[in-house]
């Protein structure tokens, strides 16, 4: 049978519909891609969050703005007294009345340690950490300070921080005191303060001191007894935010709200921190927008 011109252009026509049905239906049958999420807005006038596992920036705002930390200062006077060689966290130290003194003096936030108890290292640790005690981080300096006077040894322990600042490459971090009520120069940023917790976060007995929630301890009096101190923490992250582990707020004058955080979820370890929020409740919901932004990423 014979197949003219015509019934092979009809062919050829059909042929091309076809495929350009196809080609159709397959563009609008494409899943379309959904758009990235937006930063968020925060109160907070610096931010960062890092993933802990690949170092890898998720939002910033302002990282490497030095501003004054407040309380988060504790974090580095934490990780100073966990890297002293041979450390044993069951030696005990004296409270001693200059601690409580510098407490009323400063009108600063207290562990409520009482003259002449005796608290384990360990007990002063989550002193410092859960309720933000300057008398237990005051404690801690003039333990593990060197010197003849106890100004000496402050001294020392700040000494200590700053080299520590350094050897961690923090170069926008300086302290000028162990509890963050500063003198003019105790400063870091959002960056800086996260590396130092993702760094500080290594240690086992850092990460069992921040993500407690609660803790009573029994601590030695002076006539030999022994009284029972409870400690809240400080981090609203601990109740209301799933997958919390730490790590430490932080709030002054110049400060304001700080709070630097570290949560894990579905085997994925979020660190990061805002500071110089404008209350308690906006700073825990400027963690809480970052983080989610940051999950998503």
């Amino acid at each position: 049978m014979k197949t003219g011109i015509k019934g092979i252009r009809r062919v050829s026509a059909t042929a091309v519909t076809a495929a350009g049905a196809v080609l159709i239906t397959g563009a609008f049958a494409a899943p379309a891609q959904a758009a990235a999420p937006k930063p968020p807005t925060i109160a907070a006038k610096g931010g960062f969050v890092m993933n802990d596992g690949n170092g890898k920036a998720l939002f910033e705002k302002a990282a490497d703005t030095r501003r004054s930390i407040g309380s988060t200062t504790k974090i580095m006077t934490a990780q100073v007294v966990l890297s002293q060689r041979n450390l044993n966290l069951n030696t005990k130290v004296t409270v001693d009345k200059a601690y409580s003194d510098y407490i009323v003096a400063k009108t600063a936030s207290s562990a409520r340690l009482i003259v002449g108890d005796k608290l384990t290292v360990r007990q002063l640790l989550y002193g410092l950490m859960l309720p933000s005690g300057c008398d237990a981080a005051y404690a801690l300096a003039d333990k593990f300070g060197t010197g003849s006077t106890r100004a000496a040894r402050v001294k020392s322990f700040i000494g200590q921080m700053n080299t520590t600042a350094k050897n961690l490459g923090l170069k926008n971090t300086h302290f000028d005191s162990f509890d963050g009520i500063g003198n003019g120069a105790n400063y870091s940023t959002p960056r800086d303060l996260t590396k130092l917790a993702s760094k500080a976060l290594k240690n086992g007995t850092f990460r069992t001191v921040v993500k407690t929630k609660y803790i009573k301890e029994k601590v030695t009096t002076k006539n030999g007894g022994y009284r029972y101190m409870e400690w809240t923490n400080t981090n609203p992250l601990l109740k209301s935010y799933a997958g919390t582990i730490g790590v430490k707020t932080g709030s002054g004058p110049e400060a304001k709200y700080c709070l630097t955080f570290a949560v894990t979820r579905n085997g994925k370890t979020l660190v990061g921190t805002v500071l110089t929020s404008t209350s308690g409740p906006n700073r825990e919901a400027d963690a809480k927008k970052i983080l989610d932004y940051s999950f998503k990423k």
